[in-house]
């Protein structure tokens, strides 16, 4: 099977959670049926940020109320044009008010310099113990980049966040990784910023950092990502955290195994498709229909 071009760690942790999603998203290319309310605010809320960060690099600091109207638009501009799914007792008006409250109380946060945001790059992934180079290159975004080598990774949850989650967070191996490339001195400290979406909507900053064996780990797991994808190897994980609000659910269930590329049954079970864009189309539809 084919090799994605590059590997993110968005896409190494999808696949390391499951598999088949990986599968239906990034090598059939399903179209989504619905789109999960919380990945709507989640975006909304990080394309905010930038929007202040990039601001605030440039010296400017805009008023709270142009940050509030850049999420609104955000939020707007995603529900557009497709089907935005809510779980109970949510709504838009309530997600809103809560993105609002939850950048008012980020505003008002000491800021630090911001050196840089949204900084993109691609780089090779070598193990340094043995010098191997991985075949396909690291991708990737480092959300906040702030004076005294200091990488922020924003995030937004339903929960609070404990230092025993951060060792093992690909995102911030990679961060750490490519800035140790492209500046060419380690991180200082790696801050996970959480604005946690409560009742009484708060921010929580925990700080971590990482060793070479950390960098070594993450291309271990990017080698083995790679091999299990050329191997046809896409397995469900039915029951995991993403199963509630998964957009290929039913394809998922409707999945009777992997045939060697090629195969007869893997030329068929790529799409089980005029039917499922059928139901895109209607759910298109659908979306349109309430909106007006």
């Amino acid at each position: 099977m084919e090799l994605p071009e590059a590997v993110s760690v968005s896409h190494l942790n999808l696949y390391l959670t499951c598999s088949l999603k990986y599968r239906f998203q990034h090598v059939d290319r399903l179209p989504r049926l619905f789109r999960a309310a919380g990945m709507v605010f989640g975006s909304a809320i990080h394309k905010a940020l930038e929007w202040l960060h990039k601001e605030r690099k440039a010296g400017r600091n805009p008023p709270l109320d142009l940050l509030l109207r850049t999420f609104e638009a955000d939020w707007h501009a995603q529900c557009l044009d497709e089907d935005i799914r809510f779980k109970d007792g949510d709504d838009p008006e309530k997600l809103i008010l809560k993105g609002k409250e939850l950048l008012s109380e980020y505003y008002r946060l000491p800021a630090g310099r911001v050196k840089d945001a949204e900084l993109f790059f691609q780089i090779p992934l070598v193990n340094h113990a043995t010098g191997e180079v991985l075949g396909v290159p690291l991708r990737g975004v480092i959300d906040l980049i702030e004076e005294d080598d200091v990488i922020g990774e924003l995030k937004t949850s339903l929960k609070s966040w404990s230092l025993a989650d951060l060792p093992d967070n690909l995102q911030l191996t990679a961060y750490s990784y490519a800035y140790e490339v492209l500046f060419g001195r380690p991180t200082k400290d790696l801050k996970v910023i959480n604005l946690v979406r409560t009742k009484n909507p708060k921010i929580e900053t925990l700080t971590t950092g990482r060793e070479k064996r950390d960098y070594e780990r993450l291309f271990y797991l990017a080698k083995e990502f790679l091999r299990g994808i050329r191997a046809g190897v896409f397995i469900p994980n039915r029951g995991c955290w993403m199963c509630k609000d998964c957009e290929y659910d039913q394809d998922c269930r409707e999945w009777t195994g992997n045939e060697e590329e090629g195969g007869e049954k893997d030329a068929r079970q790529r799409l089980p498709a005029g039917s499922r864009e059928l139901q895109a189309r209607a759910a298109h539809e659908s979306a349109s229909r309430t909106r007006r």
